[in-house]
């Protein structure tokens, strides 16, 4: 057993059915439920059998189009090549377990890593903050707010970070228009900055592929 699997199976025994642990890439995963977050950092981050004393970065996920192929064709030919844009309306609007929280712990003392994966559920989506753990998490908990809208409850002071104030919306989350919902420019005779609307239209690109009929 080496030292990632031996991590796994500390964390197995201690947590017992509140966490579900898996390696990935030779390093441990572990899915946890919002309602069991608190507690399970505050115990790898004290207890001596784990000492996770620093929390390196916390990642939102959007899992809105995930696992959905847009590019996917059952159908080819031995001429030439045909793809069909195929989008699956339904799972572009709705999906359970949508946001998810991915947080890297890092222990100084024991030499080694731990991810942490917690999914978000409300509309706004909400989890804890671990301001109160890990001071670390106040900035990564404000752009995971910014950029895709999650609450982190009983963070001091949750604000967007990256984008202006008044901006509309949070980007990263899949459902944002990629070409954005307003554009800016500066207005000399007024002095400031003009917010309009987007005037770029959106559309599909789809490559095509030309080529002579058979005959």
């Amino acid at each position: 057993m080496n030292k990632v699997e031996e991590l796994q199976a500390r964390v197995a025994a201690r947590f017992k059915d509140a966490v579900c642990c898996s390696l990935q890439q030779d390093q441990l995963t572990v899915e946890i439920a919002a309602a069991d977050l608190l507690h399970v950092c505050h115990a790898l981050k004290n207890e001596l059998d784990f000492q996770f004393e620093q929390l390196m970065d916390i990642c939102g996920v959007d899992y809105l189009h995930y696992g959905i192929g847009d590019w996917a064709t059952n159908t080819s030919t031995a001429e030439g090549f045909s793809r069909g844009v195929e989008q699956d309306v339904a799972n572009n609007t709705t999906r359970e377990q949508r946001f998810a929280l991915v947080y890297h712990l890092l222990s100084l003392t024991r030499n080694h890593r731990i991810r942490l994966r917690v999914y978000a559920h409300g509309e706004p989506p909400r989890v804890p903050t671990l301001t109160n753990i890990w001071r670390s998490a106040d900035w990564y908990e404000r752009e995971a707010f910014d950029l895709f809208g999650i609450i982190f409850e009983g963070h001091p002071d949750l604000r967007r970070i990256l984008c202006d104030y008044g901006f509309i919306g949070h980007p990263f989350r899949k459902d944002f228009p990629l070409i954005g919902q307003v554009e800016m420019r500066y207005d000399a005779s007024a002095g400031r900055v003009i917010y309009e609307p987007v005037s770029i239209q959106p559309r599909t690109l789809v490559p095509k592929v030309v080529r002579k009929e058979q005959a």
